[in-house]
């Protein structure tokens, strides 16, 4: 009796200390622990489980950092685990080796022989499963530790979807957070180089990855250049070079299709050199695509021995290389638009200058060539006159043609520089601005730089 009433004093306590954690890390955490202590296991887990219906994560209680590190890779959710995830439903066994779904233990793991598992529902679905192990003292797991462990995996649903929701929450205003520094890179007239360096820094950010790159055809269509990249070795890939037949980028780039991987040194088609240079492991390859039109590819990797990425991150992460690929494609577009007007001015500049002063400029030399000619005929006395009012006639138009062009290159100067210095001209803008708006501004110019900007 004063077990039980120890346990639910142990429940209601959970239930308080759970419902006041968000994070959902340490909620799992916490669940793991606390089964163990009201069940007296001396080993416990929370297996989680992904959509495909394997285990994506697996917390656990009683196992040192150390022995987990022998182990080896987590439990997918074979055997007596699995049973749990195809059949949500309450199990206990007195041997686990004696259970025909059993399919044993991975070398350097403890001996474990009772077993006491129950799902945990959050959101109307089954959102994991809590293992027990070895009851202390060689005892098997009772009824009333069945009871106990129902008890608190209903508290443990409703933990998890507060701190779901509240990690949904945050994930969101990440994303939004994203896409407005990409907004602001681009409103902002950055270069296009800016651009890409946001866009690889955010999905390195928003993956929780080791690497990003961003790569786009060549004008030939036959590689791929990496013109961004992102974390570990990015300073060796920019500029880097992949064939598009038969890598895995240049597979996204022909199909559209993003790629999954969990290893990509292992991964057929896979630029090894690319691996290498950036200690690739799992890989997700996304296209860049906008109105049925794949301008590139974003890659997005984790360290070698890192967790791969799941399915769902694939869903996410491929939403935000729309907005990416939107981004290049308006980024370039403004580029191109910046790159016709400078050819627009250098037109202009060529037309006005040929039609004006080099005509000018023409007919001076005619003028030159004639006052030369009469220099050297006959009647030199009259010719000359004649040479030197040409030659007076030719200094003239020569000094228009100096005056045309100093006013031509003033006129190409910034209207607030047109009839003063820098300094004079920063200190009219700042006086204009406090004129307009209220505010008080105080313009300070190094006189020695304004020297040089005369």
């Amino acid at each position: 009796m004063a077990t039980e009433n120890r346990n639910r004093e142990a429940l209601i306590e959970a239930g308080l200390a759970l419902s006041s954690e968000l994070s959902l890390a340490v909620v799992l955490q916490r669940i793991v622990d606390l089964a163990a202590q009201i069940t007296d296991a001396r080993y416990g887990a929370l297996g989680v489980v992904g959509p495909e219906g394997k285990l994506k994560d697996f917390v656990t209680t009683g196992i040192a950092a150390q022995d987990r590190r022998l182990i080896g890779r987590l439990p997918s959710g074979e055997g007596v685990l699995g049973a749990l995830i195809h059949h949500p439903y309450p199990l206990r066994l007195e041997e686990i080796s004696r259970d025909p779904r059993s399919v044993g233990f991975p070398a350097n793991h403890p001996p474990m022989h009772t077993f006491l598992g129950a799902p945990v529902r959050a959101q109307g679905k089954v959102f994991g499963n809590i293992y027990l192990t070895e009851k202390r003292d060689g005892l098997q797991f009772t009824d009333e530790d069945e009871r106990d462990l129902l008890v608190l995996a209903t508290q443990a649903g409703i933990a998890v979807a507060n701190a779901t929701l509240y990690e949904e929450a945050k994930e969101r205003q990440r994303w939004l957070e994203a896409f407005g520094q990409i907004g602001s890179a681009i409103l902002s007239g950055a270069g296009l180089d800016l651009v890409l360096d946001t866009l690889v820094s955010l999905a390195r950010e928003l993956a929780s990855a080791d690497i990003a790159l961003l790569s786009t055809p060549d004008p030939g269509g036959q590689q791929l250049i990496v013109l961004a990249a992102n974390g570990q070795g990015q300073g060796s890939l920019v500029g880097t070079t992949m064939a598009i037949d038969p890598s895995l980028a240049g597979r996204t780039l022909t199909t559209g299709e993003p790629i999954l991987v969990e290893d990509a040194s292992q991964a057929a088609g896979a630029d090894q050199d690319v691996v290498e240079a950036g200690h690739m492991g799992p890989l997700m390859v996304l296209p860049l695509k906008v109105r049925d039109r794949v301008l590139g590819t974003l890659s997005i990797a984790r360290a070698r021995g890192a967790d791969p990425f799941s399915r769902d991150s694939l869903v996410l992460l491929q939403s935000f290389a729309d907005q990416a690929a939107v981004a290049l494609d308006y980024a370039r577009a403004r580029g191109d638009a910046e790159r016709l007007a400078v050819m627009d001015d250098r037109e202009r500049i060529a037309k006005e200058l040929h039609d004006g002063i080099i005509q000018s400029l023409f007919a001076v030399g005619m003028g030159l060539q004639a006052a030369a000619i009469e220099l050297g005929g006959p009647d030199s006395a009259n010719r000359a006159v004649q040479a030197a009012a040409r030659l007076d006639r030719s200094v003239t138009e020569i000094d228009r043609v100096i005056r045309d062009l100093r006013n031509y290159i003033f006129g190409l100067r910034p209207g607030l520089l047109a009839d003063r210095q820098l300094d004079q001209a920063l200190h009219a803008l700042g006086d204009e601005v406090t004129r307009t708006s209220g505010l008080p501004v105080a313009v300070e110019v190094d006189p020695a730089v304004a020297a040089q900007m005369t």
